[in-house]
């Protein structure tokens, strides 16, 4: 658990939602973390908590089964906030009742308040609200009092005062409710004691004290780079706290996209960090022929990475720590230790490594965001050209060659995605994409080409729109653009004679295609 002189804890009952509040919490510049449900009390207690937040979720408080928080925590003096079903389990343990509704309540709604509340300090009497449940709380728990209500639920919002704990059957931290901010930020200020401390200057300068200590003054640590935003800056902070006892390896497996390799080397000078250059292609390649399932080839990948790591300190000789990149949405949804959520995949710098690797792990980013990230780049100086890149992943096209990858496979994609990004550019909209990249499927399609039927590969491209990667909709590229890519690729890839557009949005799809 993180050393911070004030914190916010987050329960999680598994809320697609649940990491939404904690970048509201971090955006009132309050440090926020979010913990499984189950959490012990006596651990909260050992924290610098100022405040709870129960999350949402998609249980019925009720049923059998259904997540239930230690009860110790409403014996902690800490205030707690309670949002729809973290709202309806306060009541639920409390001794208030919980009940399903006679209509089920969806979308926008309109909050009147019912008397004056700390926790709506500056709202409107009446404002707009999001709301999802189909349960309704129909008796308040001993001590609490209804502070609002909707046309549809008399008991909208509960509060007892005294001892800080608030309920919200409606979703503060989503933009569709027009005071969210504001109550969320009433909450930490008014009711929690919060002040407004926690930002990228002193995580940057804690971050750097951290290291420091850890890493001591004679020891070096170990960064695998790939020149992408969340490597480049994992170098540059470790870079700033220990100097030249970072060492950074570029590993240049063969799944890079086009000239990538030489790119990675002019931005490193420019940072003035010293570089290791491994080139082991050959090596990726043949662990990787015949294999096709995408959980396979990121632990396979992931795998080669340290061992290649490993034949580099031979070279290098012994060091103890390796730094990584590793961003909280890579935690969250590679282990389901947050919350009651499935694994959606394994992430390579998470679940793609083995279970004993010869390194000390520092992961200052483990808890950031992508976009936190890319703050604390700015902090360190980093251009905003290497800031503004798109995320690539770690196992590289590796899982954009859907079926076994191959050198023949692997060129093709690398010339159709570097013709959609070059176009996405010349259009202006590349800053606009969160993530753009062509995708090469295992299907052949027929075609004409001058007189003759061909019978080719076909290229998916996908681009979207996201905040942080954790949600993200399918970007509206303009049709023209569209089309100069479609045409371009069909007649400069050899091989390719369809090129189709994702029109997928997270969820239900992931980014990536594998």
């Amino acid at each position: 658990m993180s050393q911070h002189d004030q914190m916010v804890v987050v329960l999680d009952f598994g809320s697609q939602y649940s990491q939404l509040i904690a970048r509201r919490v971090r955006e009132a510049k309050v440090y926020c973390e979010i913990h499984p449900f189950n959490l012990p009390a006596e651990s909260l207690a050992g924290m610098k908590v100022k405040g709870i937040i129960l999350s949402g979720g998609p249980a019925n408080v009720y049923d059998e089964g259904a997540p239930i928080c230690d009860r110790g925590i409403f014996d902690l003096g800490i205030p707690i906030l309670g949002i729809c079903y973290g709202m309806q389990l306060m009541a639920h343990i409390l001794g208030g009742k919980v009940e399903p509704a006679d209509k089920r309540e969806y979308g926008f709604a309109k909050l009147q308040l019912d008397g004056r509340s700390p926790i709506f300090k500056d709202l409107l009497e009446e404002s707009q609200v999001w709301m999802s449940h189909g349960d309704r709380i129909t008796q308040v728990p001993p001590g609490f009092k209804v502070i609002a209500h909707t046309p549809n639920s008399p008991i909208a919002a509960m509060a007892d005062e005294r001892r800080g704990f608030y309920g919200l059957q409606f979703h503060p931290e989503v933009k569709h409710t027009a005071y969210g901010p504001q109550i969320i930020s009433n909450f930490l200020f008014e009711i929690c004691g919060c002040s407004p401390s926690w930002d990228v200057t002193s995580f940057v300068e804690a971050s750097i004290r951290e290291i420091r200590e850890r890493v001591g003054e004679s020891e070096r640590v170990l960064c695998a780079v790939s020149g992408g935003v969340d490597s480049t800056t994992l170098a540059a902070l470790v870079h700033r706290a220990i100097g030249d006892r970072l060492v950074c390896v570029f590993v240049d497996t063969g799944l890079m996209r086009l000239n990538e390799g030489e790119e990675v080397r002019r931005n490193f000078a420019r940072l003035g960090i010293k570089l290791n250059y491994i080139e082991a292609g050959e090596r990726f390649l043949d662990k990787l022929r015949g294999v096709v399932d995408p959980e396979r080839k990121r632990k396979i990948i992931g795998e080669e990475f340290i061992a290649v790591f490993a034949d580099e300190l031979k070279r290098l000789g012994k060091i103890k720590f390796l730094a990584q990149g590793t961003l909280y949405p890579d935690v969250i949804e590679s282990v389901s230790v947050k919350g009651p959520s499935a694994t959606i995949k394994t992430h390579h710098n998470v679940g793609g490594l083995p279970d004993v690797i010869p390194f000390e792990l520092i992961e200052p980013f483990r808890e950031l965001f992508k976009d936190e990230v890319r703050a604390v780049g700015r902090e360190l100086g980093i251009p905003e050209e290497i800031l503004g890149r798109h995320p690539f992943p770690g196992p590289g096209l590796a899982i954009r060659v859907i079926g076994e990858v191959t050198r023949e496979r692997l060129e093709v994609l690398r010339q159709a995605d570097a013709i959609f990004i070059e176009e996405i550019r010349r259009a202006g909209i590349y800053d606009e994409i969160w993530q753009a990249f062509a995708v090469l499927l295992p299907v052949k399609s027929v075609g004409v080409m001058g007189d003759e039927r061909t019978y080719e590969s076909v290229i998916a491209l996908r681009a979207v729109t996201s905040v942080d990667g954790m949600t993200a909709d399918w970007a509206r590229i303009p049709y023209d653009v569209l089309n100069d890519v479609s045409n371009r690729i069909i007649n400069e890839v050899k091989g390719v004679n369809r090129v189709v557009y994702d029109v997928s949005s997270k969820p239900p799809s992931t980014i990536e295609w594998e």
